[in-house]
């Protein structure tokens, strides 16, 4: 059955008026606008949209159409789902009742749209998935005309995910009474009532395995197109990783940048990172931060610093140290103050500062 839905004029709008408020019609939005190839259109689109410029709007499977107070025909095409891409989405709207449930209450579950697109089913649309057509001289892809179609059609998305559905092909009663014929999942066998499960007590775990225990190299035999070496060496990096979080309890996630300085100061990867690893090597994640970024201490760190510089040259008075942020300089020698609360030691090395150290509580053990 070809069906079509109809949906009167939207009037002029209030100014400020928002478009599409759902998740759903903002990926439409998002569609649109990534498709246009003129900002300015969008703009004229968008206000001629909320002008009340667009006449009742007429929507079928692949359509979305209007007459436009010029009395231009506006029409955006949208590709219909094949009937095997329609029983792979059924097949993921009846494996959860909730999905259900809450496509009847007008909502369109995140895990449903992400469920479908893994299934090769593509709900909503992307760049190019949308073809504007208009009987207005404009060249634009869109025009104004079909630019405010496809904003004003984003206020029926929010109001009523079945109109993407019916774009899509499928209009609401066709897709409930599919539905309603296919089968439930069969029934699980009957589990162990509760009184008895609790009555059982709690198992004790058992031993975790040594942290110490050194992890054996994976045996790949050679694969056409797979890079065995890199593998194994990711492999090896993923279980010093792990050993790294068990025994440190430092649960920071690591950039890829940070994750490639480890790999290199583990593995002795040549990536050109050479003071990153140095870094890496003597202070981990707070050492390469030293490295590379500089901050500004609270006060009573570095009055705390002053007062151990001080003390660590007895009876004669400290040298002059150039101070600067995080930074403390005495001739070839500097610090650096971590956010771990210690002081890290570089050495001048041409124009540059290089790591030269283990870092220490007490900067004066390391400028002294």
């Amino acid at each position: 059955m070809n069906a079509a839905r109809g949906f009167p004029a939207f009037p002029r709008q209030r100014a400020g008026a928002r478009f599409a408020t759902a998740w759903w019609g903002r990926a439409w939005i998002k569609a649109l606008e990534d498709t246009s190839l003129d900002q300015i259109l969008l703009q004229r689109g968008r206000a001629y949209a909320k002008t009340g410029q667009v006449g009742p709007i007429t929507v079928s499977p692949g359509r979305l159409a209007a007459v436009t107070e010029d009395e231009y025909d506006t029409v955006v095409h949208v590709e219909q789902l094949t009937d095997a891409a329609w029983e792979r989405f059924l097949d993921q709207v009846a494996a959860k009742a909730g999905h259900i449930a809450a496509l009847l209450d007008r909502d369109m579950p995140h895990d449903l749209v992400e469920a479908a697109e893994d299934a090769a089913v593509p709900l909503l649309p992307t760049v190019g998935d949308l073809e504007p057509r208009c009987t207005c001289p404009d060249w634009g892809h869109p025009c104004q005309h079909a630019a405010a179609l496809c904003y004003q059609a984003s206020w029926l998305l929010d109001a009523d995910p079945f109109v993407l559905l019916l774009l899509r092909g499928r209009d609401e009663h066709d897709l409930i009474e599919a539905l309603q014929r296919r089968d439930l999942p069969a029934t699980a066998p009957p589990g162990t009532p509760a009184a008895d499960a609790f009555a059982m007590g709690v198992p004790p775990l058992p031993n975790p395995p040594p942290l110490d225990a050194a992890f054996a190299p994976l045996m790949l035999a050679p694969a056409p197109g797979v890079d065995v070496a890199a593998l194994r060496v990711l492999a090896a990096s993923a279980a010093s990783r792990a050993r790294e979080l068990l025994t440190s309890g430092d649960l920071r996630t690591l950039t890829e940048h940070q994750d490639r300085v480890r790999m290199s100061a583990t593995f002795g990867l040549d990536l050109g990172l050479d003071a990153a690893v140095e870094a890496w090597r003597h202070g981990g994640v707070d050492g390469l931060d030293v490295l590379e970024s500089a901050w500004t201490p609270p006060r009573k760190d570095l009055a705390r610093a002053q007062a151990l510089l001080e003390s660590g040259w007895e009876n004669e008075p400290p040298p002059e140290v150039d101070r600067w942020r995080n930074r403390w300089t005495l001739g070839e020698r500097q610090v650096r103050y971590g956010r771990d609360g210690r002081w890290y030691p570089f050495a001048r090395r041409g124009d540059a500062w290089w790591p030269a150290g283990p870092p220490e509580r007490d900067p004066s053990a390391l400028l002294h």
